[in-house]
């Protein structure tokens, strides 16, 4: 089978595409997936310039968002069959089977079956393999960190980016007002189509004072942080009292923790990539509950998956550059069975 590998860290010409043996089951709660498409996420280009997560990783196959049809499944597996379309997340950060390692950018892979959803049935592969990662960190930050309801306002960082796109959308579907940042007119306009009601250009505004003025001086009731350094820094002032502020990046290390203290504002910390770092099943069905509850919101066109670019599985070098220009909007998705059969 074809894959992208890399044989150690480094830049995007360390991505070299070869050939490997066909995977197979040897577990009986594993699922055989034919790829047809992989997403392609920042997470991906930190582990190939800066290591895998896990040891002996080395060849490594990164991607961990997927889409594909069940080719076999394994003697305990019941909610699968072969021929079912399925996305996921899983994959990507050097996890082994059989001595190989699994990732996305490639057309077969063994997912555990607790991973796997089934796919929407309105998008094509294409659009679906761009949708897990992005759905999940979302869901997760607004939900089941911040404890999101309907009415507050809250704040996302980075609105047109591909975990900030959505974020914007599920807020709205819960009936939030909605404030995000851009930093140009045609990332305003993406951003206020998909719901937003305050758009912050954040090199022409300083963003705790837009915030304030939004609310009245009351502060956010929760703020999605998906940039962190300064940027989370910065919010602090912005923050209402009782107010959740989530991130998916590192905490500072120069936070005012006194003041989010006097303002009883809580601090809560998203990586949806614990339950494949830890091996936690019930954290993987969470993650599949999720896929499969985004899929209706999808199908009943309540929410959207925006991919900015569509590239074959040999040029994942270009697009890990694209992703760390860092002006994406949305996500870059790799057609591994060729874009003419997954579109």
């Amino acid at each position: 089978m074809r894959v992208m590998s890399i044989q150690e860290a480094g830049g995007v010409e360390v991505l070299e595409l070869t050939n490997l043996d066909k995977p197979r089951i040897s577990e009986p709660n594993q699922v055989l997936v034919q790829v047809f498409a992989a997403g392609v996420n920042p997470i991906d280009t930190k582990l190939r310039a800066n290591g895998m997560f896990f040891p002996d990783a080395y060849p490594s196959v990164l991607g961990c968002d997927g889409a594909g049809v069940v080719e076999a499944v394994g003697a305990d597996v019941t909610e699968f069959s072969a021929g079912d379309p399925v996305y996921y997340c899983y994959g990507g950060l050097g996890q082994q089977h059989a001595g190989l390692s699994q990732g996305n950018y490639s057309e077969y892979i063994i997912v555990p079956a607790e991973f796997l959803a089934a796919k929407p049935e309105s998008l094509g592969y294409l659009q679906a393999a761009a949708a897990p990662l992005v759905l999940i960190t979302a869901w997760e930050a607004l939900f089941d960190r911040a404890g999101l309801q309907s009415g507050q306002k809250v704040f996302v960082h980075a609105g047109a980016g591909g975990v900030g796109h959505v974020a914007i959308q599920l807020a709205k579907i819960a009936g939030c007002d909605v404030a995000t940042t851009v930093s140009n007119d045609e990332k305003a306009s993406f951003v206020r189509e998909l719901g937003a009601d305050k758009v912050i250009d954040y090199k022409k505004e300083d963003v705790s004072e837009a915030l304030l003025a939004w609310t009245d001086g009351k502060g956010v009731d929760v703020a999605f942080d998906t940039v962190g350094g300064d940027a989370f820094t910065q919010l602090i002032p912005a923050m209402a009292h009782y107010s959740d502020l989530v991130s998916i990046l590192q905490v500072p290390d120069d936070v005012d923790w006194k003041a989010l203290r006097l303002n009883n504002v809580r601090i809560s910390q998203e990586l949806m990539l614990t339950p494949m770092l830890s091996g936690i099943k019930e954290g993987a069905a969470h993650h599949a509950t999720i896929l499969e509850q985004c899929a209706q919101l999808i199908d009943a066109e309540q929410l959207k998956v925006h991919v900015a670019k569509t590239l074959p599985l040999e040029d994942a070098a270009q697009a890990h550059q694209l992703i760390e220009e860092g002006h994406m909007q949305g996500k870059i998705v790799l057609a591994v069975a060729g874009e003419e059969e997954v579109s």
